[in-house]
């Protein structure tokens, strides 16, 4: 034994331990060979397609950003920094949030302070750090202010606010509160959330950034911790658009902010350190990850060419996204929150706010804002996601898309300001067009469930009993850039189908003519059945009957479609379908693809799902 216990090394031990030394190394050209072989087992792969398998593999954002089947040390991405240095795409500090964990930011939009209070005092209980306030207009009224913070360790527990136009009074109260509660001004810590700039993006209507600038200058002499604007970018994200354009819009704000808050007096550096940025979180974590390291780097450039020293890092805060919620199934939610808080974990958020799973329905319940706390407390108590510093650095996928997002962001950056700045592409309508292009591309894609949507466009409940919630209160007035969810144009669907069902007794219904035996006619039987329930429509599906014809009559349905393999088709396609239309069917769709006589309808993988639902809806007299 050698000194320390431990065992001298022979002469036939290795110095180092080479791990899987007996295997091979793989050449490219080998997962080429196989990619080719899977490829053309599957009949992707045509027999006379000279290009790299993979090319077949490839997809594409919405921002035109090629994502590849597999990425190596060979796909060198720009240099990514040291966490808590230029360009801070590791992170902005260099301890990441090792031993602090993330700020759990929890968002509270009811107008009763009683709620309100019992709401947040759980909340604070029980995991959350900070407490984010819809204060004003329909909101919680300015006045019940201090009700709603009633027995709330201010000097512990920061508060952020969103009080829409009223932020001039929104600062007035809550430093008020705060002085009633002897806290040093130095020691005042929170955000105001004024944001005239998202305001005229929600609205439509101008608001001056002045007043905004004055009252930041105003408070940041007296308060230097507390922060008095925010750079919003959910209203871009929300009316449908990319994620370089959610960053070029923000980065845009940010400049827009920084050139009043300098004409209000402040230096640049103090300018920069008065705001912090908000950003949605989704369900592609990938994409969220690279989103956050991305806009450090963006605003460190920012900062870099003003002269900027101080907030160069970008102070962030994550919401976990709106767009992405549904009303139906929303239990998904949970997992769909859970992913994307893990993203904004890992891509290095200041703050997160998991949105309760209820969002998208009204008021959430002590349930549904208990799931959305313990979210955050798994993550950061179980599963250690804060105990290591950007884990997504050096992974050879994560660092490209950050570049690559990072210099779409830039381009739409540029544009923006070539234009005039984010005020007068927001007047001119030139930004609600190219969001709105890409909404339309979003919305083709949602259509054909190309981006399926569990639960509501693929796997349904027809039967799921509806989650009721007391409405939210509106904040602003509409009238600028759209709020659209994803699953909004299917719900609209199962909304025309439950009015029928309130109306007549019973759901709209499609009679699914299975052809042959159950094992012939089951797989395109249940991708029809899960079509149909998209949409908000029940399946009859009778199972393997000798006359499909005569169970067609005694269904009582009057649309059917056919189910069947090709082969079956070809054989029987035809006859049956006229047949069924003399039995009574108005309308005959078939699963599947081909040209058959009296089939009105082709339903199959990547058709526009949408137009099919809402033609047999309309067929069935649905209104």
């Amino acid at each position: 034994m050698t000194q320390a216990g431990t065992t001298a090394p022979t002469p036939d031990s290795p110095d180092e331990l080479a791990l899987a030394a007996e295997f091979g190394t793989p050449r490219h050209e080998d997962w080429q060979r196989l990619v080719a072989g899977v490829l053309t087992k599957s009949g992707v792969l045509p027999e006379d397609f000279d290009g790299a398998p993979e090319s077949l593999l490839t997809s594409k954002t919405y921002d035109g950003i090629e994502i590849q089947p597999l990425y190596t040390a060979d796909d060198a991405a720009a240099p990514a920094g040291f966490p808590g240095l230029p360009p801070y795409v590791r992170g902005a500090r260099a301890e990441g949030n090792v031993g602090t964990g993330w700020d759990v930011r929890v968002l509270h939009g009811g107008a009763d302070a009683a709620e309100t209070n019992k709401a947040v005092l759980a909340d604070l209980e029980n995991g959350a750090s900070s407490v984010w306030l819809r204060v004003g207009g329909d909101a919680l009224p300015l006045d019940a202010l201090a009700d709603a913070l009633n027995e709330v360790y201010l000097d512990l527990a920061p508060i952020v606010l969103d009080p829409g136009a009223d932020y001039e009074a929104a600062a007035d109260a809550l430093l008020g509160l705060l002085a009633e509660k002897n806290i040093p001004d130095s020691e005042v810590t929170g955000t105001i959330g004024a944001d005239p700039i998202a305001l005229r993006a929600r609205t439509g209507r101008p608001h001056d950034t002045a007043p905004a600038a004055a009252l930041a200058a105003r408070l940041s002499a007296k308060h230097p911790k507390l922060r008095t604007l925010v750079v919003n970018a959910l209203p871009y994200h929300e009316a449908g658009g990319s994620d370089a354009q959610e960053l070029g819009a923000a980065i845009a704000a940010g400049v827009a902010y920084l050139r009043a808050l300098t004409d209000a007096g402040l230096s640049v550096d103090a300018a920069a350190d008065q705001f912090e940025f908000r950003f949605a979180a989704t369900a592609d974590q990938f994409l969220t990850i690279a989103k956050l390291r991305a806009a450090r780097r963006l605003w460190a450039r920012v900062c870099e060419v003003s002269g900027a020293t101080a907030g160069r890092g970008m102070r962030q805060h994550a919401v976990t996204s709106p767009a992405m919620f549904t009303r139906r199934d929303p239990w998904v939610n949970m997992l769909r929150t859970t992913v994307a808080c893990f993203a904004a974990g890992v891509g290095g958020a200041d703050a997160v706010t998991v949105l309760p799973f209820d969002f998208a329905i009204g008021l959430p319940d002590s349930f549904s804002r208990r799931i959305a706390r313990n979210t955050q407390s798994i993550l950061l108590e179980e599963s250690k996601l804060s105990g290591v510093i950007d884990p997504a650095g050096g992974s050879w996928y994560v660092e490209n898309l950050t570049d690559a997002l990072a210099n779409a962001a830039w381009r739409e950056f540029t544009e923006i300001e070539r234009q005039g700045g984010i005020e007068a592409v927001l007047d001119s309508g030139t930004l609600a067009a190219r969001l709105a292009e890409t909404w339309a591309a979003r919305q083709k894609r949602l259509a054909t469930r190309k981006d399926p949507i569990t639960g509501v466009s693929e796997f349904p409940d027809l039967h799921e009993k509806p989650v009721e919630r007391t409405p939210a209160p509106s904040v602003v007035d509409e009238g600028g850039l759209p709020r659209v969810r994803y699953a909004q144009a299917y719900e609209q669907l199962r909304d025309r189908s439950d009015a029928h069902l309130a109306e007549t007794g019973e759901r709209p219904k499609v009679f699914l003519a299975t052809l042959g035996p159950i094992a012939a006619h089951t797989a395109r039987a249940t991708f029809a059945s899960n079509l149909l329930q998209a949409g908000g429509i029940e399946p009859l599906n009778p199972g393997a009957v000798e006359d499909v014809v005569a169970a067609f009559r005694e269904s009582g349905a009057t649309v059917a479609c056919l189910c069947g393999t090709d082969k079956l088709y070809a054989e029987h396609a035809a006859d049956t379908a006229k047949q069924l239309k003399e039995a009574g069917a108005r309308r005959v769709i078939l699963a599947g693809k081909g040209q058959y006589p009296g089939v009105d309808t082709y339903v199959h993988a990547g058709c526009d799902a949408l137009a099919a639902l809402a033609a047999i809806l309309d067929t069935l007299g649905v209104k």
